[in-house]
């Protein structure tokens, strides 16, 4: 075989200082006969190996490669030195530094040393050509380099009169040509080189050397014995990779012409400006005179009259089919749009303000009594920074509908934000300019819709803001809701300080357990408790019978709701603390009537609480009764629930059975099973006081229920019913008629006070109790409840167990002693 190379390499490592260079393509002419195994025989079983990293050679291909372990480096300087072959094989992974026998295929190619040569760059090239396949058994050493006991493999060669192989092999010579001709810079003598070879082998172990795809799939061909299973599979991947090339040019050809159609627009859109400017000036020009204009009339400071004379004159110099123009363009109206500095009068008619929030809403007094407050504070100082009130209760009470009426009392701009879902900073506080479609925060984008720097904005739903990669909006509204520091309130996006601190923020929230205790710290909180019975029925004729007569088309007087019937509805219709479900139960009914009216049937003047079926359905909800004394054991506790107060019965039962034994049922939670443990613990402990003998204890089992098992319960105020039901079991003491409690009770047989008085005192009233025992520090809650809501009820105030022992339970016992 003849080796021909563009220069002379050096022979030996003393010849390289006089030829350093780059390394051009190696050519080689073969005959078709030509065997590429000369001196092969002469190889032992035991040769050094070299492992190359993601290159694989293959036999009668030279190919180049740079030389950098210093094992690599030793193998090379040992067989130059000794004049003998070595075996190459190719790593699995790259990074691997150290290879063994599993991190290098065990499939290689005997080669020939053919030159070396140092670069200027420090590194050394070893010009290798490939001899014959082998299959590595093992390595036999690791030190100084690789050696390794090999197994030579022989290439199957097909028949010379196979005329399929011979087709195959001229595919492959004209599709190998047909890819190095699609280069940018094709090598013609390469190409001439490959068109004039007529060995077969060389020309399928060529392609297969410099096909463009990965190092595995190159092993996989050296892998195949049959020369002719080699020259399919070749086949198949130079045709994928030459569709690829395809693939590309047609791409590059469709981008070509996009060009040209944009380099068109941008020559007529040229013509455009210059017959515009020959009119009186460009789009541009109007523009900016416009913005300027505009801008004169603002009252903003000489900061921010410098960034917008900075901004506009950036975009003077822009042309119109820049792609900057609009993002700039768009900059410079936010910022001419703001209403720097311009603010709303206020009313500070306080009779004009309680009007109004009396008219739009009913109750809510201590909401009412704050925001009279500000405006009295306001009246008298003139200015102030406005306070950030936080309005927390359950669904439906009315807490963002409150906003409009504080707006329309203060005669302020009114302003929304819901941040319900919300995950994102820059929702608040704006993305930076250098982003694609990058607008202002929504705080800013609210002051800019509202027109003043004073308007009432309602930031509703705060409890519902989450986080994520994005950052988190909590954190961001720290700067907004924060009077100290929204006097210069930064957006990234307007990147000039603004000045919030005329706004009056409002947030609404159900849950605070969900706010951050930072952002808690800064606002003022005002709960917004559920409506009790009597407020509803008076919503219901103030606000939503007249707002659905309105929106269903029917006359003021068509028919009346009596008192009863409102009562009815939301007893036994509804259950929730605000009046949602409330406004819907009252718009089915409308449309009932509405559908009457257009079908010509007559229509009740009056709807009785009978009537309800036909309008409404069978009744949704039943509320707990007091069910009397007549069994020890079961007393009746207040409890507090998300829409409203309701009664529960606390059940103790005993039975025989050795060992003490404490089973709790009716889906209660830790905190509730826990009272149950110390109540029982507490009556263990003072069972003297109660008259219980110490054996009751070992010989019965103590079963402690709360009904309606599929509702969860937990809370720590239901300690002293439970203390109470155990007392009765085990004494068999009758309960005291028409009476409830409630309170948390210490291991001491101390009463703690509980929350959620309001509630609990009216669903007592409403199951028809007479007596209610309280913590005496819950005295204060009962003083704020209106007194007419009370009548008929008595009040026992206790400190210790044994007070609600004394007032709960009778002396007469039911049925009799246990012992």
């Amino acid at each position: 075989m003849k080796l021909r190379t563009k220069r002379n390499y050096p022979q030996t490592f003393s010849d390289l200082d006089e030829n350093l260079g780059i390394m051009m393509p190696i050519l080689t002419e073969c005959d078709v006969d030509e065997d590429f195994t000369e001196g092969v025989e002469k190889v032992g079983n035991v040769v050094p190996i070299l492992p190359l990293r993601n290159m694989v050679l293959f036999p009668g291909v030279a190919m180049p490669v740079i030389i950098g372990r210093v094992k690599s480096m030793r193998l090379i300087k040992d067989a130059v030195k000794n004049k003998e072959m070595i075996g190459v094989v190719c790593q699995r992974m790259i990074e691997t530094e150290e290879p063994g026998i599993n991190d290098v295929y065990t499939t290689g190619v005997i080669a020939d040393i053919v030159r070396v040569l140092e670069l200027p760059d420090g590194n050394t090239t070893v010009i290798l050509q490939g001899k014959k396949r082998f299959s590595l058994e093992e390595l036999v050493s690791t030190e100084p380099y690789l050696t390794g006991k090999i197994r030579m493999l022989e290439d199957k060669m097909p028949e010379k009169s196979d005329r399929e192989f011979e087709a195959l092999v001229s595919s492959i010579k004209d599709l190998t040509i047909k890819m190095l001709a699609s280069l940018s810079d094709p090598p013609r003598d390469l190409i001439y080189s490959l068109k004039s070879n007529k060995n077969v082998l060389y020309l399928i172990n060529f392609s297969s050397s410099n096909i463009p795809n990965s190092a595995a799939e190159k092993q996989q061909l050296l892998m195949v014995d049959g020369l002719k299973d080699r020259a399919f599979r070749l086949l198949f991947i130079l045709n994928r990779e030459y569709q690829l090339i395809e693939m590309k040019a047609a791409i590059q050809m469709k981008t070509q012409e996009d060009i040209n159609k944009q380099q068109k627009e941008y020559f007529l859109q040229q013509q455009i400006k210059t017959i515009q400017e020959e009119l009186g000036g460009s789009i541009n020009d109007i523009e900016v005179k416009e913005l300027r204009k505009r801008a004169a009339k603002k009252k903003w400071s000489n900061a921010v009259a410098e960034v917008f004379e900075k901004e506009i004159k950036k975009l003077e110099r822009l042309h119109p089919q820049s792609p900057d123009y609009s993002i700039q363009t768009q900059y410079v109206q936010t910022i001419v749009g703001l209403p720097w500095n311009e603010y709303s009068k206020d009313n500070f008619n306080l009779k004009h303000a309680q009007r109004v929030l009396d008219k739009d809403h009913y109750g809510l007094d201590k909401v009412k009594e704050r925001i009279i407050e500000h405006l009295a504070v306001l009246k008298l100082k003139g200015d102030m920074k406005s306070p950030i009130i936080c309005l927390y209760g359950p669904p439906g009470v009315g807490k963002t509908s409150l906003g409009k009426s504080v707006a329309e009392a203060l005669n302020r701009k009114y302003v929304r934000v819901a941040l319900g879902g919300l995950h994102d900073e820059a929702e608040i506080r704006g993305h930076r300019r250098t982003y694609i479609g990058a607008m202002s925060g929504r705080i800013i984008q609210g002051v800019n819709k509202a027109g003043t720097s004073n308007p009432v904005f309602i930031l509703d739903e705060i409890d519902k803001v989450s986080s994520d990669f994005k950052g988190d909006p909590a954190s961001a509204l720290l700067e907004v809701l924060d009077p100290e520091q929204n006097f210069a309130f930064h957006d990234n996006y307007l990147d000039v300080d603004y000045d919030l601190s005329k706004v009056m923020f409002i947030a609404t929230a159900n849950n605070l357990n969900t706010i951050s205790q930072p952002l808690l710290d800064r606002m003022e909180l005002i709960e917004v408790s559920g409506y009790i019975m009597e407020e509803k029925v008076e919503i219901c004729v103030r606000h939503l019978i007249p707002k659905q007569l309105e929106a269903h088309g029917i006359p003021k007087d068509t028919i009346k709701f009596p008192k009863k019937t409102l009562q009815k509805i939301v007893e036994s219709y509804t259950r929730e603390s605000g009046v949602r479900e409330l406004d819907k139960k009252i718009a089915k009914i409308m449309r009932k009537v509405a559908r009457k009216i257009a079908s010509d049937e007559p229509v009740p003047s009056k709807l009785l609480p009978e009537d309800l079926q036909e309008y409404l359905g069978a009744v949704e909800y039943t509320r707990d009764k007091y069910q009397g004394n007549e069994y020890a054991g079961v007393v009746t506790g207040l409890a507090w629930t998300s829409v409203g107060g309701d009664i529960l019965f606390v059940e103790s039962s005993l039975s025989k059975g050795k060992g003490q034994k404490l089973t709790l049922t009716g889906n209660l939670g830790d905190v509730m099973k826990e009272s149950a443990m110390l109540a029982l613990e507490y009556i263990h402990a003072h069972a003297q006081l109660f008259a219980i003998p110490e054996e009751m204890f070992e010989n019965w089992n103590v079963h402690v229920h709360v009904p309606e098992g599929a509702i969860p319960k937990d809370g720590p105020s239901a300690g002293i019913t439970m203390v109470t039901s155990l007392v009765s079991a085990f004494t068999q003491r009758k309960v005291k008629k028409n009476i409830a409690m409630t309170g948390e009770m210490t291991l001491r047989g101390k009463v703690l006070p509980v929350g959620g008085i309001r509630e609990k005192i009216l669903a007592a009233k409403r199951a028809g109790i007479k007596e209610i025992i309280l913590c005496s520090e819950n005295k204060k809650d009962i003083e704020e409840i209106n007194e007419e809501y009370l009548k008929g009820l008595t009040f026992h105030y206790v400190n210790d167990i044994q007070q609600v022992i004394n007032i709960a339970l009778l002396k007469e016992k039911v049925g009799g002693s246990l012992f």
